[in-house]
């Protein structure tokens, strides 16, 4: 009776040939995500950078804010149907567990994505948008493409903070635009005091927080600013409105604060480590 031997040379060989098989599979899925996760980031900027350019509008003030806010969130949406299709393509990529393994890849193209979407949806409704309303922005007819998760939720609604103050104090020389500050300044603030719950469960989120904080501080100063300036004079509003341009000159453009405040401007926080 004859009896079969194992080569044990051959076993580890074929041992290791299977390991480097899975590391070269993660180590090229992994350089695909970083890539599409880059991409993805690019496309969320410009999206962001054109709701600032249509929402602004020329530099007539006598431009309807509501109605430029509305034709930006359209233009936005439409741009971000392409991110959208970029993700579609990664649910092969993402599939099963494989989204845990490799969600540090995915998440800062991901909370940038969240951070134009949420924008674009504050434009078209005044309003931050939900957790299930972002979820379904990430699915199609045959379902999710991925899981969206808390942490990239809140982390990507805390840098709209920044886009905020931005949009803000840009237009509030314009028809409206003291009074859009004063309601950008109390969304802001409301969003600072709910997401200053959830920092000690989510990581990096009070990094973020104080970004929020000095944004914040901006736009109070502005509004502050503005109303005393405009507390000073009997002028009609057209004069107003020039006295209003002038005060605040040093921050359009710049995003810096005043230099009392002595703090610096947004921080990036938008990269990871893994790109």
């Amino acid at each position: 009776m004859s009896t079969f031997t194992l080569d044990p040379h051959h076993v580890s060989i074929d041992i290791f040939d299977n390991f480097r098989a899975d590391l070269d599979d993660y180590n090229d899925r992994r350089e695909r995500l970083i890539k599409a996760s880059r991409d993805i980031t690019n496309l969320s900027k410009k999206t962001i950078f054109l709701l600032h350019r249509i929402a602004q509008g020329s530099h007539d003030p006598n431009e309807d804010s509501h109605v430029l806010a509305k034709k930006a969130a359209q233009e936005g949406y439409a741009k971000l149907r392409e991110i959208q299709t970029l993700y579609s393509h990664l649910r092969p990529e993402l599939g099963g567990d494989k989204f845990w393994r490799y969600q540090r890849q995915v998440s800062p193209g991901l909370q940038e994505y969240i951070e134009a979407l949420s924008f674009a949806h504050y434009l078209d409704h005044g309003t931050l948008i939900t957790f299930d309303e972002v979820q379904h922005t990430l699915m199609d007819a045959q379902g999710v493409f991925f899981p969206l998760t808390i942490s990239d939720y809140v982390l990507g609604l805390s840098d709209l903070t920044g886009e905020l103050m931005r949009f803000a104090i840009s237009g509030i020389a314009r028809r409206g635009g003291r009074k859009k500050a004063q309601d950008v300044c109390t969304f802001v603030r409301g969003c600072k005091a709910d997401f200053e719950r959830m920092t000690p469960y989510i990581r990096e989120l009070k990094k973020k927080q104080s970004v929020t904080s000095q944004s914040l501080e901006k736009i109070e100063d502005a509004a502050y600013t503005i109303m005393v300036r405009t507390s000073e004079y009997d002028l009609s509003p057209e004069m107003l409105d020039d006295i209003v341009t002038q005060s605040i000159s040093s921050y359009i453009g710049t995003g810096r604060q005043p230099s009392r405040r002595g703090r610096g401007d947004r921080m990036s926080d938008d990269e990871d480590e893994d790109i």
